[in-house]
C-alpha cells in the first residue's frame, strides 16, 4: 500500500534516510534533524512531499520529492530526491509501486516529466528503473554548492 506520510511519519522516514544513506556509502553526510525534516515537510511552506510504502503496517519504503519547473515545457515537473525500501522487502513490488503512485501524481498534476539522479555505480537500481521505461538523459551534469562554497557566494 502506499499512501502520503503525514507529520506522525517524521521518525520513520528520518530512519529510512539513514538507511538509504547506508546503502549509498554516504552516511556520513546525513545530519538532518527531525525537527528540521518536519517543519520541511509538514511546515506552513512544505518544501517537499512524501510517500509511503506499507507491507502488513510496517512502513517499508518512501518516495521524497518536490515540484521543479521546466521553462522550455511551459510546465511544473516532479523531481525524486529519495526513493528507498529496505532489502529485506525489496523485489515485492514496493519500489514500483512508489513510482506508479508518483506517475500518477505527475500527471494528475499536469506535470511534463520526473528526474532523478542514480549513483552511477548502482547497477540494480539502473536496471530498474530502465525496466520502467525511464532513460538516462545524456549530455547533463549535475554540479552542487554547499557548505562554505554556497555561504560564501550567498553573502
Amino acid at each position: 500500500m502506499i499512501r502520503p506520510a503525514t507529520p506522525a511519519d517524521v521518525s520513520v522516514i528520518l530512519e529510512l534516510i539513514r538507511a538509504l544513506a547506508v546503502y549509498e556509502k554516504l552516511e556520513d553526510s546525513v545530519v538532518i534533524r527531525a525537527e528540521d525534516l518536519a517543519v520541511h515537510l509538514f511546515g506552513l511552506r512544505p518544501y517537499a512531499e512524501c510517500l509511503l510504502a506499507e507491507d502488513a503496517g510496517r512502513v517499508v519504503g518512501f518516495a521524497l520529492f518536490f515540484h521543479n519547473y521546466s521553462t522550455f515545457r511551459g510546465q511544473p515537473g516532479i523531481y525524486l530526491e529519495d526513493l528507498f525500501v529496505r532489502p529485506e522487502f525489496r523485489g515485492a513490488g514496493h519500489g514500483k509501486a512508489l513510482f506508479v503512485e508518483l506517475a500518477r501524481l505527475a500527471v494528475e498534476r499536469d506535470c511534463g516529466r520526473m528526474e532523478w539522479s542514480v549513483l552511477d555505480w548502482n547497477a540494480p537500481a539502473i536496471a530498474f528503473y530502465e525496466s520502467l521505461g525511464a532513460a538516462p538523459h545524456g549530455g547533463w551534469s549535475t554540479y552542487r554548492l554547499t557548505g562554505d562554497a554556497l555561504a560564501a557566494l550567498g553573502r
